[in-house]
């Protein structure tokens, strides 16, 4: 495909080929790391407007699956960089404090934003690690602001058992993020 023009119908044939192929699948990657529907039906256009805005520019993909998972993990970020910074202290009982104290800041200059690209794909790889009712409860809770009493009412657990798992997946993230943090000698 690289080093010809596409026509527009080409490229509107392409794209259609896309979204029945990749949707179902991408669909189910956004809802598992965005809990709110509406959130996650949101960051599923973008891709796929990002994706007819490249080859609309005449810029053909090659690997598009791939490159619609990268751009949705790249739209996820977003939409949580945008929510609320993240407390890593609230469920964990002791000093902590945000996901943005432990990160490197972005005006440290290209190492630091290097470092922090890497310990956000290392807590969304960690994310992926804990158990589901774990990595819900968190993301309920920090990304999306519910409070443990709505976390409670719309998944009939217990407020004791949704502060258990928020420990739990607090514990580990921070264990995760902070071995990283350390690779890079952040303080």
């Amino acid at each position: 495909m690289a080093g010809r023009e596409v026509t527009i119908d080409e490229q509107d044939r392409l794209i259609a080929e896309a979204v029945v192929r990749d949707e179902p699948r991408l669909r189910s990657f956004i809802r598992k790391r965005v809990l709110d529907v509406s959130d996650a039906d949101d960051v599923l256009q973008d891709v796929f407007y990002e994706l007819t805005e490249t080859y609309r520019m005449m810029k053909p993909v090659e690997q598009v699956t791939a490159w619609l998972y990268r751009v949705a993990r790249n739209r996820i970020t977003d939409l949580f960089r945008k929510k609320k910074a993240v407390s890593l202290s609230d469920a964990a009982g002791d000093e902590g404090g945000t996901l943005e104290d432990l990160l490197p800041s972005p005006d440290a200059g290209p190492d630091a934003i290097y470092a922090r690209n890497v310990l956000l794909e290392a807590l969304d790889a960690a994310l992926e690690e804990l158990p589901e009712n774990q990595r819900e409860v968190f993301v309920a809770h920090e990304w999306m602001g519910k409070s443990f009493h709505e976390i409670a009412e719309e998944t009939g657990a217990s407020m004791n058992t949704l502060l258990s798992r928020k420990r739990y997946a607090v514990l580990h993230l921070r264990e995760r993020l902070q071995e990283l943090k350390e690779e890079f000698g952040v303080n």
